[in-house]
């Protein structure tokens, strides 16, 4: 770099780090001290590597960047306005702010330029992994001879608590045995934590690690040194059989001279006096908060002028693309507008009343039909695909070999599962993800963040209940049910036979704006009369009147899962006694809570106060569909070892125990 581009790139990253203590200052809340020790490393990767464009954030073939420290926020806040991004000047005034595109962390759908939501420390390398999987996926499945069309780098810049969290290294064990080179990840080293120096709790060698995992490890000494980072970050690059991690030295809260290098500098505003000397040390001789040079913003012009040209030849490619492989090309553009194929649902499998069959396995069978018209399917289990029964069997493993399989073997390393399954989805794949019910404990954070974002991810969690047996109270779940019915923006559904669970599977791959969830048994159960029929309206609409009472109702059984087939035996028995009840099979009380008034009138007619809910889980919840007159059956302990057969029976599901309760609300 010559002297006078050494000033003014000197000039853009002092603007990012006046614009971050100014934004925190006013909102009076954030974390300044993390993008004032690492403006240089952002400022040499947005200006000098990164090909996006400003003017088209979606624009395809863009490499990628993650903020996996997202409580630095204020880092790519700056960096998005300053490269002409829609986020004016006064969203970073209005930083942290109700309504503002600047929150606290970084959120996708909130802030044009912002890939994924992160802030919960560790889950943005794995979903940088995510995408950086999707777009080896999609180049073996669409690139040919002199048409790189899938062609592009993830970049991250990550933290020392990131790489704390187990998270990171699960996926970076993933990752590097995937040989996953177009993934970097620029790690801020400042040997600084929340509660004071790192040594206090952290003190491992990141090289060690990181080439155990199999990537590149790179290492720049001096945090300020932008043609350092930028010749790292270029040999990164050129390695194509490993991810790198390039450890940079920085220091927190870089220029302010009583806070610089320790804890203090990690959150909250430094104060007017600090920032004073903070811009006097940056020799910063404007007096105007929120400023920014007019040589600032011509710096930065070259990203957009970059990355306009370099999508106008993307684009002309594509034109050429789409004359030589015109079929390839109308399914990648399906693909990305997240549309689904033509005659989807045709081929799927038809259930009899009769056949036995577990809800795990009738979900496989069904995944296997939808598979042949959804190329951007793809997805495994957390090395469980024998009992989950998730494996596409037409279709090969992605491997380091070959990245167009579809089958993907996450191993034992259920959360970054999740969390890679978001960055999947922000990728324009439909991934799913499997594991036992009551290991959804271990990427419910993914999940979490998979509905914050309103991604279309697929959890497919089997062995739904203490039906499970003999495996233990370890292995059954109880409380997990309740526990993601009540997370915001999720669908849920656990269907009672294989023709529910058909339907589930077709909400599951046409959803657009959130992820899905199907709970599925291991034990058979009977496909259901009525379900062929009235199930392809009423799992849908979550709940619906699988069977009516032979006369005038007194009361109503509600059910989900196996359970519903027991409410059905036990409505046969009541009538027996001349006891008449509608039995309501309610797969999704999401999808029923969305239903018009005069839909869940008919389903649960506010006539019939009589109600019992069956569910072998907890009870939270169920009462705002039995009403106060209602009951609940349920567990609300841990469950036991035995054979599940005993094991349902001790928790007391069984036709006389549903009898006797029901006859107890008359």
């Amino acid at each position: 770099m010559t002297e006078s581009e050494k000033n003014v790139a000197n000039l853009s990253i002092n603007t990012i780090r006046t614009l971050t203590i100014d934004s925190v200052e006013r909102a009076q809340h954030g974390h300044p001290g993390m993008p004032m020790g690492a403006a240089p490393m952002a400022y040499s990767l947005w200006k000098h590597v990164m090909n996006m464009n400003p003017k088209n954030p979606d624009w395809f073939n863009r490499d990628r960047f993650v903020l996996s420290a997202g409580h630095g926020s204020m880092l790519q806040y700056c960096l998005l306005h300053l490269a002409g991004y829609d986020l004016p000047l006064e969203e970073l005034k209005n930083f942290r702010q109700l309504g503002s595109k600047t929150a606290g962390h970084p959120e996708f759908g909130v802030t044009p330029g912002v890939e994924v939501t992160t802030g919960p420390l560790g889950q943005g390398i794995p979903a940088c992994v995510g995408l950086a999987l999707a777009e080896r996926h999609l180049a073996a499945t669409y690139n040919r001879e002199g048409y790189p069309i899938v062609d592009h780098y993830t970049y991250t810049i990550c933290g020392d608590g990131d790489l704390m969290e187990g998270i990171s290294y699960e996926a970076a064990s993933l990752a590097g045995h995937l040989k996953l080179g177009r993934l970097i990840v620029l790690y801020d080293s400042n040997d600084i934590s929340l509660d004071g120096e790192l040594a206090l709790s952290f003190s491992e060698d990141i090289k060690q690690r990181f080439e155990s995992c199999h990537w590149q490890y790179l290492y720049v000494e001096d945090g300020n040194d932008v043609e350092g980072i930028k010749q790292a970050i270029l040999e990164a690059k050129a390695e194509k059989d490993r991810p790198t991690i390039i450890e940079i030295k920085t220091k927190i809260g870089y220029g302010a001279p009583t806070i610089e290098g320790k804890s203090d500098a990690h959150s909250d505003p430094i104060g007017i006096e600090e920032i004073k000397r903070a811009k006097a040390f940056y020799k910063w001789n404007y007096e105007e908060d929120f400023y920014v040079p007019e040589g600032v913003y011509e710096d930065f012009r070259s990203i957009q002028e970059n990355g306009s040209k370099k999508e106008e030849q993307w684009n002309e490619l594509f034109r050429q693309y789409e004359q030589a492989h015109p079929e390839l090309a109308v399914e990648l553009k399906r693909v990305i507008a997240g549309e689904l194929p033509e005659n989807w649902d045709e081929d799927l499998p038809v259930y009899k009343e009769g056949n036995t069959l577990a809800t795990r396995a009738s979900a496989s069978e069904v995944q296997q039909a939808l598979a042949n018209h959804f190329p951007e399917l793809v997805g495994g289990s957390a090395d469980l695909n024998a009992s989950t029964k998730t494996r596409l069997q037409a279709f090969a493993d992605l491997t380091e070999q070959d990245y167009a399989g579809r089958n993907i073997s996450f191993g034992v390393r259920e959360f970054a599962m999740g969390a890679i399954a978001n960055g999947m989805a922000r990728h324009y794949l439909k991934p799913f993800v499997s594991t036992f019910f009551v290991f959804s404990d271990y990427l419910r954070p993914a999940i979490r963040l998979s509905a914050l974002m309103g991604l279309p991810v697929t959890y497919v969690f089997t062995h739904d209940s203490v039906a499970v047996g003999q495996d233990g109270p370890t292995h059954q779940p109880v409380e997990h049910l309740a526990s993601f019915r009540a997370m915001p923006n999720i669908t849920v559904v656990r269907p009672a036979d294989a023709n529910e669970t058909k339907e589930a599977w077709k909400i599951a791959v046409a959803q657009k704006d959130r992820p899905t969830i199907l709970v599925l048994g291991r034990q058979n159960v009977p496909t259901l009369k009525a379900t062929e029929e009235k199930g392809q309206i009423g799992v849908a609409k979550g709940a619906y009147v699988i069977s009516e009472a032979k006369e005038a109702p007194q009361g109503i059984l509600i059910a989900a899962g196996s359970e519903v087939h027991l409410a059905l035996k036990a409505q046969d028995a009541l009538a027996a006694e001349g006891i008449f009840v509608n039995v309501v099979s309610m797969p999704s009380w999401d999808l029923f809570d969305k239903q018009t008034e005069e839909y869940k009138e008919s389903v649960l007619p506010s006539s019939l106060q009589a109600r019992l809910s069956i569910e072998m889980g907890s009870k939270v919840g169920w009462k705002e569909y039995t009403g106060c007159k209602g009951a609940v059956m349920s567990i609300d302990s841990f469950g036991v070892s035995g054979p599940g057969e005993q094991v349902i029976e001790q928790f007391g599901f069984t036709v006389e125990n549903v009898v006797k309760n029901f006859k107890g609300l008359l």
